[in-house]
């Protein structure tokens, strides 16, 4: 019942993170990554930290409810999709309060990124990597089938669209539509934790109805 309580309120924090940040996204009129929200001085900072910090909570509280959800691929059980999810809330609490320089990611400088900005982006990309890998060995959870098929969608949706839109941004094409990539990326990926916490409460209320359904 606590794992069930801990996952729906975790749902509750990651949707809405997701509101926050395309809401916020919808009165910025200017090519912005989701970082870019964040950026000192912009307006949407105080909200996208906020979200930072629901998607922080919200990711812990899921990982909990699932942390009994294992890997059957030998590479993937390093570690399980719980750990995943919690190293990646570490690293979005780090991004969460040392954020963007103005400007940042986009456009990109002759001198590159500041220091803060650097430590800001790999932050923010570790995070969605262990997020990523989460996803990846959820794709191959055993006693899980809605779940693996779920989490292989996401895995392999979130890759082609990420890649497409950083390799948008490095190659300075089309960054505008880099960004949009990058907002419907991070989109799927707290979708995909939404439902791994619906998931998690669909196991806990099966199981205690018994497989009688009483």
């Amino acid at each position: 019942m606590i794992d069930r309580i801990l996952a729906a309120l975790g749902v509750a924090l990651i949707l809405a993170a997701l509101a926050v940040i395309w809401i916020a996204r919808s009165t910025v009129t200017f090519a912005t990554y989701v970082s870019g929200l964040g950026a000192e001085g912009m307006a949407t900072a105080p909200w996208f930290m906020a979200a930072l910090l629901c998607i922080v909570v919200g990711g812990a509280l899921i990982g909990w409810a699932a942390r009994d959800v294992r890997a059957r691929v030998a590479i993937l059980r390093w570690g399980t999709p719980a750990v995943s999810i919690w190293t990646a809330s570490c690293f979005f609490l780090f991004a969460s309060q040392l954020t963007c320089t103005m400007g940042c990611p986009l456009p990109i400088q002759p001198t590159f990124f500041s220091l803060q900005d650097l430590a800001h982006i790999t932050a923010a990309v570790v995070a969605f990597g262990m997020a990523c890998w989460a996803m990846l060995q959820s794709a191959f959870a055993l006693d899980h089938p809605v779940l693996a098929r779920a989490s292989l969608g996401a895995s392999i949706s979130v890759a082609v669209i990420a890649a497409a839109g950083g390799l948008m941004s490095v190659a300075g094409f089309r960054r505008d539509i880099g960004a949009w990539l990058e907002f419907v990326a991070t989109t799927i990926g707290l979708a995909w934790i939404a439902f791994l916490g619906l998931t998690m409460i669909a196991i806990d209320a099966s199981t205690r109805r018994g497989p009688s359904g009483g």
